[in-house]
């Protein structure tokens, strides 16, 4: 979910870019024809322009991009009313505009005429402000039909936080499910109840239920006079897991949380977030996923035949291993792999428990007496992970990513802080792979898990695929 809000929000970004071309266009068009110019909308696109003229063009492009960015207009925008967005698109143009008008006079560009700039600040304003309208008509549209939805826990059970309650609950258009309140055991109005409203923890409660359900946001409203450290230790809690957490104009000690404040319903609010893969970099990593699975997946076509047909010809059972896995943000999905074990390994994973090798939750064994003959070749060539490049494909994984985990696994954390992993996507491929794998230990897993999270960057992505080929190769710490 994460990833489709930053490929919409890029898309965003080409779309103004795009307006700001055609307005500017519109205003030359009505430049030349206002200086009695008989030059037809046709003739003036095919006319030819400088590379000077294009360089400052150029430049113009980068400054209105830079302008819309630091007023904040690629921020969330699902809290915020229109009006709003609105205002700031009209700060960004008459600024942007401002800009022209200083290039104009810099670069002596005749132009940059009265009637250029009106035009210019008119189509711009116009065009951006109807584009928003129209993709915040569909986005709503998406949203009552129960897409794009964000799931939301309110810590308070008090006047504010009811009546935040009450706003989210007849605004459905802003895609939230509000899951329930967290707070000290007492009754909750009637009209949230007749809703399906509960409390569905108390404080002490509260990092259990976290850990086993679907959270995407967490809203505070307690008083900090009275409930300051246990509101704290809830954003401590929500910081340590990725979780976004959001609360009306109070400031707490952050560690790894990157705050920024956004308005709803003319009040402020701050919202924190850990996860790493954030920027126009995520386009490109989305397309990279997608590309590169598609290519993987074509070109080893033939080899993915041949192994489905000797895995089917030297053991019983299906050719391919389904698993529930937690993807994003603890969400369910069904990881692909061939299958290298007998068919009832899981089964008989319980008798083997005592042998496991690796220090906390996870379970490996070197000679797992479960695994075929062709599974130990797969294994040791990681080639029963091709399946995943579908994972890829359907948007559950990435390329590069920390490993999903079994139910199983997760279950068996005893840090909260493990749990921070679940804030970005999980790839096949990640640090734990190219440093070791099996050979290294849970904590030290975790710990180049977060530092990936940290330190993404599609340089990062690119230099973890590059090495993931030679690992493999050396089989180094397969199991």
């Amino acid at each position: 979910m994460l990833l489709r809000r930053k490929i919409l929000l890029n898309a965003f970004k080409f779309l103004d870019l795009g307006v700001m071309v055609v307005a500017f266009s519109v205003a030359t068009w009505v430049s030349f024809n206002q200086n009695g110019y008989t030059t037809s909308f046709a003739e003036f696109i095919d006319m030819r322009v400088k590379v000077q003229n294009f360089a400052l063009f150029l430049g113009l492009m980068a400054a209105w991009h830079l302008t819309f960015v630091l007023l904040g207009l690629y921020s969330s925008r699902r809290l915020s009313s229109r009006w709003a967005e609105a205002a700031d698109i009209v700060k960004a143009t008459c600024f942007g505009t401002v800009l022209l008008l200083m290039d104009s006079a810099l670069f002596q560009i005749s132009l940059a005429t009265p009637a250029f700039l009106a035009a210019f600040w008119l189509a711009s304003t116009g065009l951006t402000i109807a584009s928003r309208v129209m993709l915040r008509g569909l986005l709503n549209t998406v949203r009552l039909r129960g897409r794009n939805l964000r799931h939301m826990l309110i810590v308070g059970v008090n006047p504010r936080a009811i009546a935040f309650a009450r706003k989210i609950d007849t605004r459905p258009e802003l895609g939230y499910c509000l899951i329930g309140f967290v707070d000290t055991p007492r009754e909750l109005p009637d009209d949230m109840t007749r809703k399906g409203h509960a409390l569905v923890a108390d404080f002490d409660g509260f990092p259990a239920f976290l850990r086993g359900h679907v959270v995407d946001e967490v809203v505070i409203s307690l008083p900090m006079k009275s409930l300051y450290d246990q509101a704290a230790r809830i954003v401590s809690i929500c910081e340590e897991q990725g979780i976004i957490v959001r609360w009306y104009s109070y400031l707490f000690p952050l560690k790894l949380g990157r705050p920024h404040i956004e308005q709803f319903d003319g009040e402020p609010l701050i919202t924190v977030s850990t996860g790493a893969v954030r920027g126009a970099a995520t386009l490109v990593k989305r397309v990279l996923d997608v590309g590169v699975s598609l290519v993987l997946l074509v070109a080893l076509a033939p080899l993915l035949a041949i192994l489905m047909l000797a895995i089917k010809a030297t053991s019983l059972g299906p050719v391919h291993f389904v698993q529930k896995r937690l993807g994003l943000n603890k969400r369910l999905f069904n990881l692909y792999k061939f299958r290298t074990m007998v068919a009832d390994a899981e089964e008989k994973q319980a008798e083997l428990e005592e042998l496991n090798e690796v220090s906390g939750p996870v379970f490996k064994i070197k000679n797992d007496p479960r695994i075929t003959l062709v599974g130990r070749f797969l294994r040791k060539t990681s080639l029963d992970e091709l399946p995943q490049l579908f994972n890829v494909l359907k948007g559950d994984m990435s390329l590069v990513g920390p490993r999903p985990l079994p139910v199983r696994d997760y279950e068996g954390f005893g840090e909260d802080w493990h749990r921070r992993r679940f804030s970005v996507r999980p790839g096949i491929t990640c640090l734990w792979q190219v440093n070791g794998r099996s050979d290294t230990s849970f904590d030290k897993w975790m710990e180049l898990d977060m530092e990936y999270i940290d330190t993404w960057s599609l340089g990062l992505d690119l230099t973890i695929l590059a090495r993931t080929i030679p690992a493999v190769i050396r089989g180094s710490g397969a199991a």
